[in-house]
């Protein structure tokens, strides 16, 4: 790719700002070695080369509950890169005698205690949390905490450099760190290919397919993809009952829709987060009503706090087709053995954001991801008209 640097050149030369290195915890683990193996392949056969670039780490706990980060080997002088998934809850811990599920709190809490073994020694330290901490407690409504800022600049004083985050729920809080690097990352290349991997016969034309976003807090990535693909866009948006107050928030009367038809035209849904997966499946019934061919939903964290029962029982009936999210969070055995759920691997993109930090350069040099896009449509052009 003309003005692109090859990952490998710059492992060869050895231009780093100081040794590379990646500490994990227990959470992200899978997701750590995915990303781990990408510059132990780049760095092959050049004077970097190590056989991994992951340090031994772990976050032990006594019996009262209490903890402690542990890193098994120097950090002096080097750049770190720690690795976190608060949104992990299959990891447990033994507290008086009790198996506790880790909450997002235990996980953050665990991430500090790492980066306080390392503080004093380390060059730089970045945090990589692809789920934000606290991100969905953005914004303060009388008397209630903010959690995001507040951890955040918790962050910056233990003295955290760069922090890289993928679809924040609002980016906006990076206003607390103006002084933190701050990258709030979208994996949009990464999701086209998986979709057009895994449904080959889509048509990307306006006459076959629509983005519809489901609410109009996710209009801007899904005015992106409507943008790259050269398509129409729709949006729904929640008209809610302001007179009562449930579980904390105004409930959802109804979604109306605003936009085209869709009758006859598959249609790509775009969100942060699958939460419930409520909202995500009643916008899918809307527009099966209006007549909508296949829906295919986009997740970057398909969470599934109700299970997956509802979704199966909704492929099933055709309500929708599939179900695209990323390995950015922890998924469970049962939705990965799903059918109609596809996994988006972001391992690799996360790999080129540390190679480009540890050698203080643009990730825009290193990867394109709108000229990836671009190339990718052309591909498939090609392939269609062939």
């Amino acid at each position: 790719m003309a003005g692109q640097i090859d990952t490998e050149d710059i492992f060869r030369e050895c231009g780093h700002v100081a040794e590379l290195g990646l500490i994990v915890t227990e959470g992200a683990r899978q997701l750590g070695e995915k990303i781990n193996e990408h510059p132990v392949r780049w760095a092959s056969g050049s004077p970097c080369q190590k056989d991994t670039v992951m340090i031994e780490s772990e976050g032990p706990r006594f019996s009262s509950g209490d903890g402690k980060g542990l890193i098994k080997s120097t950090v002096r002088g080097d750049d770190r890169y720690f690795i976190v998934d608060v949104g992990n809850y299959s990891c447990t811990y033994n507290m008086f005698g009790q198996k506790n599920a880790m909450s997002p709190d235990d996980h953050f809490q665990d991430l500090k205690r790492l980066i306080q073994a390392a503080s004093g020694k380390a060059h730089r330290i970045s945090v990589i949390m692809p789920v934000l901490y606290g991100s969905r407690q953005h914004r303060r409504s009388y008397r209630e905490s903010l959690d995001c800022a507040v951890a955040l600049q918790e962050l910056q004083n233990m003295g955290v450099s760069n922090i890289i985050t993928f679809d924040a729920h609002d980016p906006r809080v990076q206003n607390a760190v103006p002084l933190m690097g701050f990258d709030n990352v979208s994996p949009s290349y990464q999701v086209l290919k998986a979709l057009l991997r895994s449904v080959p016969d889509i048509r990307l034309d306006r006459d076959h397919l629509m983005v519809v976003s489901p609410d109009e807090g996710a209009m801007s990535r899904n005015m992106y993809y409507a943008s790259v693909l050269g398509i129409d866009l729709g949006m729904f948006y929640k008209r809610r009952d302001y007179a009562r107050v449930v579980n904390g928030r105004n409930p959802i009367v109804a979604h109306e829709y605003l936009g085209d038809s869709v009758e006859g035209k598959d249609v790509f849904i775009a969100d942060d987060i699958i939460s419930s997966g409520e909202s995500m499946l009643e916008v899918a019934r809307e527009l099966r009503k209006r007549k909508a061919n296949r829906i295919f939903a986009y997740a970057t964290y398909a969470i599934f706090t109700n299970g997956v029962d509802e979704f199966e029982a909704a492929y099933r009936d055709g309500t929708i087709a599939g179900v695209f999210g990323t390995n950015l969070t922890y998924r469970s055995p049962k939705l990965l053995n799903c059918e109609w759920f596809h996994e988006v691997d972001v391992s690799k993109y996360i790999a080129y954001f540390i190679a480009a930090i540890n050698h203080d350069m643009s990730v825009g040099a290193i990867i394109d991801p709108h000229e990836k896009i671009r190339q990718l449509l052309a591909r498939r052009a090609s392939c269609v008209i062939g």
